[in-house]
């Protein structure tokens, strides 16, 4: 098995297991994260797999993983006008369900498959349980995707096409968390897209064909934070280019929360006493609404080396952002127009060139 890079627990620093596919540490019940940089070699492209598998070197799957792949990857880059600004938008809503998250399901129902995985559950608001069932269908896995009752009927409707058996949770996201944390007591694969870090490397490949996309590095990258697994897995794709002598710097990164619960901006901006206020409102970015995300302590250490900004964003102001990312061209759900409004409020000081990721359609939104 590939040990590029090595999975280990962040807590007790004992290694991912060789069998199995826990999604926390069995040993005291850590998280699981990349103990080194992600490597890239421009020699070991492979044209001539499907979707993000050309960059199969770079994933931490054994060799005899098989490609799971639904097309996803190579998204445009649109160049728009913003006050007197260029800024590039990276069109992650063309992806095959409608967001970013296939790129990590194409990664992580490879790594399931490796181990014999045939029957999975998961969690999610929508576009993860989409991109689950997606490639859960294409890879042969029965899945179960345990969503809460809120989540929109579009978003309900997709798992269910794709041959998902849909779980709906009454009230609050993080109630369909714990539900699906007591199914996976009972032995059954979490095969969560939140824990999980192999997920995490399918988001780098969106970093890998921005730099192509570009002729060189961003100098911002403009996430929504939910978990924060795109951000993460993106400045890991980032740091492995300048590594490799590709780039010669790694952008500086601005992430985006709505304000009904964004804990990441409340510690960033306020320090640990931040929690304090920190709520699970409802809110119409339906995707970014996590009030404990997983890695959360290893999202803002991003910000810690590479400085940057957390900005927070009012919902009506995200309603108006949707609505003018639309006159641009672009039709996205409410939980990636949140990046408006904070590209209006701190374009001035962003570096060129500005890399903005329009994560999910707008068709999915009632």
């Amino acid at each position: 098995m590939t040990t590029n890079p090595l999975i280990f627990c962040t807590n007790c620093r004992r290694p991912y297991p060789e069998e199995g596919v826990p999604h926390r540490c069995q040993s005291c019940g850590g998280v699981f994260y990349f103990a080194s940089h992600l490597v890239y070699d421009k020699n070991k492209l492979e044209p001539g797999l499907p979707g993000i598998w050309h960059y199969r070197h770079s994933f931490p799957l054994p060799s005899g993983a098989p490609v799971i792949s639904l097309g996803e990857g190579n998204t445009a880059l649109e160049w728009r006008e913003i006050s007197g600004r260029r800024v590039a938008f990276k069109l992650e809503y063309q992806n095959p369900t409608g967001s970013f998250k296939d790129r990590g399901a194409a990664v992580l129902l490879s790594f399931l498959r490796s181990r014999g995985v045939e029957t999975a559950v998961e969690d999610s608001s929508g576009n993860a349980g989409a991109a689950f069932a997606a490639y859960a269908s294409s890879a042969g896995v029965k899945a179960r995707i345990f969503i809460p009752d809120s989540t929109s009927a579009p978003k309900r409707l997709q798992i269910e096409k794709y041959g998902a058996q849909v779980v709906r949770i009454m009230g609050p996201r993080s109630n369909a968390s714990e539900a699906v944390l007591r199914e996976a007591a009972q032995g059954i694969c979490y095969a969560s897209h939140a824990y999980l870090p192999q997920a995490v490397i399918g988001y780098a490949t969106a970093a890998f064909e921005s730099v192509e996309q570009l002729g060189g590095a961003p100098g911002t990258v403009l996430t929504p934070i939910g978990q924060g697994n795109l951000l993460l897995g993106m400045m890991q794709g980032f740091r492995a280019l300048q590594d490799a002598g590709i780039t010669d710097r790694v952008p500086v990164p601005v992430g985006v929360q709505a304000l009904a619960c964004a804990p990441v901006w409340a510690v960033r901006r306020y320090g640990i006493s931040g929690l304090g206020w920190v709520t699970e409102s409802p809110t119409v970015a339906e995707g970014v609404r996590v009030r404990f995300p997983v890695r959360g302590d290893t999202v803002l250490g991003i910000f810690g080396e590479f400085g940057g900004d957390m900005i927070a964003v009012d919902e009506e102001d995200i309603l108006k952002g949707r609505d003018q990312l639309a006159d641009l061209g672009f039709s996205v759900e409410p939980t990636s127009a949140i990046v408006w409004q904070a590209l209006q409020e701190i374009l001035g000081k962003l570096p060129d060139p500005i890399l903005v990721l329009l994560t999910g359609t707008g068709f999915k939104s009632p």
